[in-house]
């Protein structure tokens, strides 16, 4: 349990820092120092990173998204997510990553009904903070009613109904991930993650198909033969995530013990690396802004369009989260092609929550959890209408350019080298 002083001392540092790091402009140097000396904008390393990036492939990453969508909504518990763990499998295998599977049990108790007196719009927002008087709260302007589809009958595809009819049954899962194995630290590592189950009656093609192809892409482009990192990358796609990142929780719970103990002694093996940050990536691609007046929503994506990522304040490694957030920004404006990024202190409600009192955490995201996809922002979370067919160019270019951030990141972190 973490002392409620500590986290009011922690909140003032916090505010310090980022005033600190705006005034600066510029990345923490403690993050670059990390992969082997601060970076410059001449650093031989930023060429490299970016000879990296260019083989990230938006076609490649659109059709890893379609892919994913065959199996519908690959709600967990049910054959058509098992299929998809197979096919996910399979593809990183197909790109010499070499795969493990976590193992787990997902048997939860029966839920309390819901209250029938308790409204849609509740005063505690995504982010677990009460925001009641008209300046701090967060439910301002124009909203949308959020939830989760049920319904199979709102699903006008009656292929879509019959591929998500099965209901999910407790009982056992598997998540699988796949690691880059370091050239000269191996026995620490960067966890590079998403989730890949949905629900909602659709293809959870946005949630979290988008973030899952991402991750996929990135584990394609650093498993090619000719790169090398001086550190471990692991690609983790989670399951179980719809159902309170059950997934995330039992890789925590089982792993986290395991970190920096070589295996067996004298090999040179290292199982489970040393957590240096873990960064999840959830909802990638749908950046349209608020909904009208009428409730509708704007089918273009917003000219501001951008990356958010977001640390979590109270986190026990919040001030390395922070840093290691600002690190992202500058990453994204150094390599991003289109889109650019902004840092959040509200990272709520994914797969990177588990990770946050071991290691710095982080979550990139589409929009912001709490002030934009809590308030319906996006009509496509959880509906029938995620689907393949509903997302644009743009916004699978958005989704690239958070890989193209993410990949920056930590290629400069890992020390990524190309072999000619």
């Amino acid at each position: 349990m973490l002392d409620a002083t500590l986290r009011r001392n922690r909140g003032r540092r916090l505010a310090l820092g980022v005033a600190t790091i705006l005034m600066l402009g510029a990345a923490p140097t403690a993050i670059p120092q990390q992969a082997g000396g601060t970076q410059t904008a001449q650093d031989p390393q930023d060429a490299m990173t970016r000879k990296l990036l260019a083989r990230l492939d938006l076609e490649k990453y659109k059709a890893t998204i379609r892919g994913l969508a065959q199996f519908g909504d690959r709600r967990q518990g049910t054959e058509r997510n098992r299929k998809a763990v197979d096919w996910i499998e399979a593809q990183l295998r197909t790109y010499g990553c070499p795969t493990e599977r976590v193992r787990y049990v997902y048997d939860p108790p029966a839920r309390a009904p819901r209250a029938a007196e308790q409204t849609p719009f509740e005063p505690v927002i995504a982010s677990g903070e009460v925001r009641l008087g008209p300046g701090g709260s967060r439910y301002r302007g124009i909203q949308r009613l959020t939830g989760v589809n049920t319904d199979p009958s709102a699903q006008a595809d009656a292929r879509l109904r019959e591929l998500n009819a099965e209901p999910a049954v407790n009982g056992p899962r598997e998540e699988v991930y796949c690691t880059k194995v370091g050239t000269k630290r191996p026995d620490e590592m960067y966890i590079i993650g998403a989730h890949m189950d949905g629900h909602g009656w659709g293809e959870a093609a946005n949630d979290d198909g988008s973030g899952t192809a991402l991750v996929m892409e990135l584990a394609r482009i650093f498993s090619m033969p000719d790169v090398q990192t001086e550190r471990s990358v692991r690609f983790v796609l989670w399951n179980n995530e719809e159902t309170g990142l059950n997934g995330a929780r039992a890789y925590v719970e089982q792993r986290a013990g395991l970190q920096g103990k070589e295996d067996p002694p004298g090999s040179g093996r290292y199982p489970e690396p040393k957590w240096l940050a873990m960064i999840q990536h959830d909802m990638m691609m749908w950046d349209h802004g608020m909904p009208r007046a009428d409730g509708t929503w704007n089918p273009e994506q917003r000219p501001e369009a951008d990356i958010n990522i977001e640390f979590q304040s109270t986190a026990l490694r919040a001030d390395e989260a922070m840093k290691l957030a600002f690190f992202f920004r500058t990453a994204n404006e150094k390599f991003a092609t289109d889109y650019p990024a902004a840092v959040g202190p509200h990272m709520t409600n994914t797969d990177s929550g588990p990770f946050m009192d071991f290691v710095p955490a982080l979550s990139l995201r589409e929009n912001e959890r709490g002030m934009h996809t809590g308030a319906g922002w996006n009509p496509t979370w959880h509906q029938p209408l995620d689907v393949y067919a509903t997302f644009s160019d743009k916004d699978f270019r958005l989704g690239l350019n958070a890989a193209q951030t993410t990949g920056g990141a930590v290629a400069l972190l890992a020390g990524v080298k190309i072999v000619e």
